[in-house]
């Protein structure tokens, strides 16, 4: 039922910031969800058992911030991720295009960064190495995996809430076909749109311009990206690349000759292998896993 998940975690037991939706979770279909997510999720999907603590990423599918690809940027991607010996968590947030205005650009950082503070505070149970925490991002997740990865904080201390106490920073980031600006020569409209309305102001684009937001505590980076890619242009993880860059931050930029978008993991041979080989040498060349 919920494709081999051990377990599904609501994100906020306690109540859901910036709810609007009374619509149920649908989950009959899950290769591609196309409606409202009332009640965001983890799917947590453990490495094979270690004595060793392992690495953990969570997996954030891409759909123009509309739909969630669910099943071939989401559960796919978290059961090859256990075959390299790292647990993984899907994240199921709310898409911007289904919420109300005064919510839409806020909701899926929202739920992006509870994950990341989730997964922090319950490493020990999962025998998560708790420095070796990332993210995954696909698409329109890509562009939330990299908001995530500038629009962080490393914790109130003096806050009562439990979860704020925690750093929702990754440690890392894999960034696949992302979506990065919100500039209009750059960007997907449809993920655009979706976010920040028909209408956004210059600050509202300035800020989930994550080509703009890159400091010097951003996490290191891998981008990768077709160069026949007509539906997110490979600017974006160009440009990405060069702020990272420019800010002294660790990061390797793969642009593949051919690939489009949305290949995720599915049955298209050449991309799919190419990019889980590149996104896997990296891994380990940046110490997350063994060879």
């Amino acid at each position: 039922m919920w494709g081999n998940a051990q377990d599904k975690i609501v994100l906020y037991p306690e109540g859901i910031p910036c709810n609007f939706s009374e619509t149920a979770n649908e989950l009959v279909r899950i290769k591609k969800i196309n409606h409202q997510i009332a009640n965001p999720q983890l799917w947590y999907y453990p490495a094979v058992f270690s004595e060793k603590e392992v690495p953990a990423i969570l997996v954030i599918p891409g759909g123009g911030y509309k739909n969630l690809a669910f099943e071939h940027e989401g559960i796919k991607v978290a059961k090859w991720l256990n075959q390299s010996g790292i647990s993984a968590f899907v994240l199921m947030y709310r898409s911007p295009y289904w919420e109300p205005k005064p919510c839409k650009s806020k909701v899926a950082l929202l739920d992006a960064q509870r994950a990341m503070r989730i997964i922090r505070q319950r490493s020990s149970q999962w025998n998560i190495e708790a420095s070796k925490i990332g993210v995954m991002g696909f698409s329109a997740g890509g562009h939330l995996a990299a908001s995530l990865s500038t629009q962080f904080d490393l914790g109130i201390p003096a806050t009562e809430n439990q979860f704020k106490k925690i750093s929702s920073r990754p440690d890392f980031s894999i960034l696949i076909y992302p979506v990065i600006s919100m500039r209009k020569e750059l960007t997907h409209m449809g993920s655009r749109k979706s976010l920040l309305g028909g209408d956004p102001t210059k600050d509202q684009i300035i800020l989930y311009s994550n080509e703009l937001q890159v400091k010097s505590d951003t996490p290191t980076t891998l981008l990768i990206h077709a160069k026949d890619d007509s539906v997110v242009i490979p600017e974006n993880s160009m440009l990405y690349h060069k702020a990272l860059q420019e800010n002294k931050i660790p990061s390797t930029l793969h642009l593949m000759e051919q690939g489009g978008h949305g290949f995720g993991i599915s049955s298209t041979n050449k991309p799919t292998k190419l990019w889980l080989a590149l996104a896997k040498k990296w891994l380990i060349q940046r110490g997350i896993i063994a060879d």
